[in-house]
């Protein structure tokens, strides 16, 4: 429901968040969970401008997973409260406002399951194309969202670096695989739907209400080993490929935020078939949000943009997923998280991924610098940035997704010895110090 907090003239007496183009104006209001130097107890922030509005103390939310297991209508309230608050600056209320530079972002909260989907036409054509010219799409794609179900252990925050995974790769046809570092490391751009409050066990999610089960949405990156991929994916699907790492941003854009942005998705192909009544309904909701790649080198001072869609170009929306997840009895938990599949469009600068955009190699990706990408190299840092605007609402912003690639650990020298996250933490520490303008 569009209401005055989605109004386009509103503003905060945080000066800061009624710059043009900045990602938190009063109209965002994305979740977070964080805490301070001087008070490590996690609390549940709220982006306003460039500081963190706690929540916590101001509201009382104790905890993210509470907020995620609210009802639509009382995350609607708490929302009006929050941009009133805002809007009119009361007595004492600076004091709970916290410079983002000066706050600890945390995993928004404990995620107890994780799914991934497949949920791009153009993203699922380009690459069965790839392996399967002759017939890219498998028989079920245009009947369900396809799915798998990845590892909540290996789910970091943005600016994590990602560790090169090693696992079995086939050098040429009919040969033994060997056990190395991926040669193919590769991101996806996706988008990731928080969940709540959910359903029980044995009973199903409808299409109606599905949307009222999104809370939230942030950006995920599906990192993929595809040497890897290609071994192991038949029969059951993705597996040590690509449980290493899942990047997601801390900030939980709600799904109330983008409601002015909601449109219909693209259409189907008059020959293509409709859903079957279960997924049919108000699920055909779509978002209108543009997702950007960009790309910054070890030998690079500023990232360059790799691609651009938009994410309403899927063919099965976030609501269909949801129905379609809990349409056997799944539970569905307040905090459980989805992926979206790789965001990517028909055309070649919106493709979402290097094994799309270097075309599993025979195009290797020219950058500015002289340097050439088909897959990732050690030091690569990868930043995806997205944002809703029209010309009736204000533009929002999903703030960035970071992660540097950090080299395979040796598992020799690895067997014992020092701790391995010194260098990850070092390497973090280096990457958070640099200009990341």
């Amino acid at each position: 429901m569009i209401d005055r907090t989605h109004n386009k003239s509103l503003r905060s007496w945080v000066e800061s968040a009624n710059r043009h183009g900045a990602d938190f104006p009063i109209q965002n209001l994305p979740f977070a969970t964080f805490r301070t130097a001087d008070n490590e107890e996690p609390r549940v922030g709220v982006a306003i401008g460039d500081s963190v509005l706690d929540v916590t103390r101001a509201f009382g939310v104790k905890a993210m997973q509470y907020y995620m297991a609210a009802t639509k209508s009382d995350r609607v309230a708490l929302r009006r409260s929050i941009s009133d608050f805002l809007t009119t600056r009361k007595p004492g209320a600076q004091a709970l406002l916290t410079p983002m530079d000066a706050v600890e972002l945390m995993m928004p909260c404990p995620i107890g399951g994780y799914t991934d989907f497949y949920s791009s036409i153009h993203h699922a054509t380009n690459v069965g194309s790839m392996f399967r010219p002759g017939n890219p799409l498998m028989p079920n794609y245009k009947w369900l969202p396809v799915a798998y179900h990845g590892r909540v252990s290996t789910i970091v925050l943005s600016g994590t670096p990602v560790r090169r995974p090693r696992g079995q790769v086939i050098d040429a046809p009919g040969s033994p695989p060997v056990y190395r570092p991926t040669a193919s490391l590769d991101y996806e751009i996706e988008i990731g739907a928080f969940l709540g409050p959910g359903n029980q066990m044995g009973e199903t999610i409808p299409a109606g209400t599905a949307p009222n089960h999104i809370v939230g949405l942030c950006l995920l990156n599906d990192w993929s080993a595809r040497d890897i991929q290609a071994w192991e994916y038949q029969p059951l699907g993705p597996f040590l490929a690509k449980n290493f790492a899942t990047s997601i941003s801390p900030w939980i854009v709600t799904a109330e935020a983008l409601e002015p942005f909601q449109c219909p998705p693209d259409p189907r192909p008059e020959s293509d078939p409709q859903p079957l009544p279960h997924l049919d309904g108000r699920s055909n909701e779509a978002f209108r949000i543009v997702l950007e790649v960009w790309l910054r080198t070890a030998a690079m001072t500023e990232p360059v943009k790799l691609s651009s869609s938009l994410f309403d170009s899927m063919y099965w929306t976030l609501a269909q997923m949801v129905t379609h997840h809990a349409s056997n009895g799944c539970r569905i938990a307040p905090g459980d998280l989805i992926g979206s599949g790789t965001v990517s469009g028909p055309t070649k600068d919106s493709r979402g991924c290097l094994l799309e955009l270097a075309w599993r190699g025979a195009e290797p990706v020219e950058l500015p610098n002289g340097e050439t990408r088909s897959f990732l190299q050690d030091g690569d840092e990868v930043i995806f940035r997205a944002w809703c605007e029209t010309s009736t609402y204000r533009r929002i912003g999903f703030g960035e997704c970071r992660g540097v690639v950090l080299p395979a650990v040796d598992p020799v020298q690895d067997s014992g010895g020092e701790d391995p996250m010194k260098e990850i933490l070092s390497a973090m520490a280096r990457f958070n110090s640099s200009d990341t303008s």
